[in-house]
C-alpha cells in the first residue's frame, strides 16, 4: 500500500510539472535558477527522462524542459561546474541521449568538447597548486563544483579516455599528506570553512568528509571507476588512505558508527572529534553518503568485511530515532526520500547477510514522506508549495519524486540520473 502511494505521489508531481508553461513553479526556476541542475529546469527534466525511460510518461515532457532551459546560452569555463552551466546541462542531455540514439548528438559533441577543455584547465591549475605546496579549495575537488563531479561525467561518457585517467591521477595526488606549520595534514585539507569561504569558526581550515563537498566524493569516484576496471597507479592505495582516515575519525552513535562532517585543526591535534548532537543522515554529509562510498570502495577492493560493516552502519543509522529526528525534510540531498533511494541502491549491491536489512528500512522511510491515508495530490502540492525547497532536483519536488521511484518498485533507475551524485 505505501509503495503504491509513493508511486502515485511521484506520478502527481510529474503531472504538476508536466510543461514549463503550466507548471506550478516560481518564475525564478526558469530565470535565476535556469542554469542550476539543483534548482532549475534541467533537474526537472531529469525526472521526466527517468519516467520516460520507464515508460511512465512521454519524452515530450523532458524535451520541453530542456528546451526552456536552453533558450539562452549556458555558462561554460571557470564560471561553470558540474551542477551549474554547461556541465549541468550535459548531464541531463546525456541521460536522455542514452535512451534516444542519435538525439541531441550535436549538442553533446559541443558540450563534451567544452567540458574536456574545462577539465584540462582545472587540472592544470590543480597541479600548479600542488607544485607550490598550497592547500586546495573544496571547489577544486568536490562533487558539486570540482573534479570529482567532472570525473562522474567522464565515467559515463568516456570512461577509457586519457582525461578520465588524468582526473584519477589527480585524485591519487590529493591523498598525499601536506606538512603545514608542524602538522601533517591530509592532502584534501582546505584553508576555508565548509562553505568554501573564509570562516572565523575555522581559522585553520578543515578536512571535509562529506560526499558532496569532501573526500567522500573522491572515494566514491575512485571506487566506481575501479569497479569498471579503470585504475591508475596508486589507485587502491589512495582509496585505502581515505578509508583509513574515515576509520580514524569514526564515532559510535546510537547503535552503530557515524562520521563527523569535518575535522578542524583543534580536533586533529587532540586526536578526537568534538562531541556534537546527532546530525542528520544525508547524501551530502553524514552516514548515508559515506556508507555508500565505503560500500563501493569495499566492493572495488574485495573487502567483504568492510562492505558488511558499511551496510550495517547505514542500517543502524536508519533505525536510530535520534539521527532520523535530525532529518527533517523530504528531498534528495538531505531528506528522507534521498535516504530511501540510497538504502535501495545499497541493497542492490549488498552482501546477502545485509541486503534484506537494508530493504526492510525502506517502508518506514516511504511512510514518512507519504503517510498512509493522505491524498497523493495533497502531498505533491505541499512539496511544490514549499518555497524554500522549490520544484527542483536536489531539495525539491522533482528530486523527491525521482528518489521515491526505485524504493517503491525495488527496481534500479532506468536512466543514469543519479550518476551525478556518485552513488552509482
Amino acid at each position: 500500500m505505501i509503495h503504491s502511494l509513493a508511486l502515485k505521489v511521484a506520478d502527481t508531481v510529474a503531472d504538476l510539472l508536466a510543461a514549463p508553461d503550466t507548471a506550478l513553479v516560481s518564475p525564478r526556476t526558469t530565470t535565476t535558477n535556469r542554469q542550476h541542475l539543483a534548482y532549475g529546469p534541467t533537474g526537472i527534466a531529469l525526472m521526466h527522462i527517468e519516467r520516460a525511460a520507464r515508460d511512465l510518461g512521454p519524452w515530450q515532457r523532458a524535451h520541453d524542459w530542456l528546451a526552456v532551459a536552453t533558450r539562452q546560452p549556458f555558462t561554460s569555463g571557470p564560471d561553470s561546474h558540474p551542477f551549474y552551466g554547461a556541465p549541468a546541462l550535459a548531464h541531463a542531455v546525456a541521460c536522455a541521449a542514452e535512451h534516444l540514439p542519435g538525439a541531441y548528438q550535436r549538442a553533446l559533441d559541443t558540450l563534451d568538447a567544452q567540458i574536456a577543455t574545462d577539465i584540462s584547465q582545472r587540472l592544470h591549475a590543480a597541479h600548479h597548486r600542488i607544485g607550490a605546496g598550497l592547500l586546495p579549495q573544496l571547489a577544486e575537488f568536490d562533487v558539486v563544483r570540482g573534479l570529482a563531479g567532472y570525473g562522474a561525467y567522464l565515467l559515463r561518457r568516456d570512461p577509457g579516455s586519457a582525461a578520465m585517467r588524468t582526473v584519477l591521477d589527480y585524485c591519487v595526488h590529493l591523498t598525499e599528506p601536506i606538512n603545514d606549520r608542524g602538522d601533517v595534514l591530509p592532502g584534501w585539507w582546505t584553508a576555508s570553512g565548509p562553505s568554501g569561504r573564509t570562516d572565523e569558526r575555522f581559522p585553520d581550515g578543515h578536512a571535509n568528509t562529506g560526499l558532496a563537498h569532501g573526500i567522500g566524493g573522491v572515494l566514491a569516484l575512485m571506487a566506481l571507476s575501479a569497479r569498471q576496471g579503470i585504475r591508475v597507479d596508486g589507485h587502491h592505495g589512495a582509496m585505502r588512505t581515505i578509508l583509513a582516515w574515515l576509520d580514524r575519525w569514526q564515532e559510535e552513535v546510537g547503535h552503530g558508527p557515524a562520521w563527523p562532517y569535518w575535522i578542524t585543526r583543534v580536533e586533529l591535534r587532540e586526536g578526537r572529534p568534538i562531541p556534537s548532537a546527532p546530525r542528520r543522515l544525508s547524501w551530502c554529509y553524514g552516514t548515508a553518503g559515506l556508507a555508500r562510498a565505503q560500500q563501493l570502495a569495499a566492493l572495488a577492493l574485495g573487502d567483504t568485511q568492510r562492505q558488511i560493516e558499511a551496510e550495517n552502519a547505514f542500517v543502524a543509522a536508519l533505525t536510530d530515532a535520534a539521527q532520523l529526528k535530525a532529518t527533517t525534510d523530504h528531498g534528495m540531498c538531505h531528506g528522507i526520500a534521498g535516504l530511501a533511494h540510497i538504502a535501495t541502491r545499497m541493497s542492490f549491491d549488498a552482501h546477502p547477510s545485509t541486503a534484506q536489512l537494508l530493504r526492510a528500512t525502506v517502508p518506514a522511510l516511504l511512510t514518512s514522506v507519504c503517510p498512509p491515508g493522505t491524498d497523493p495530490a495533497s502531498i505533491a502540492l505541499a512539496m511544490l508549495d514549499d518555497e524554500e525547497a522549490g520544484p527542483g532536483f536536489l531539495n525539491g519536488a522533482a528530486g523527491t519524486a525521482l528518489a521515491l521511484q526505485s524504493p517503491a518498485t525495488a527496481v534500479p533507475p532506468h536512466s543514469a540520473w543519479d550518476a551525478c551524485l556518485l552513488i552509482a
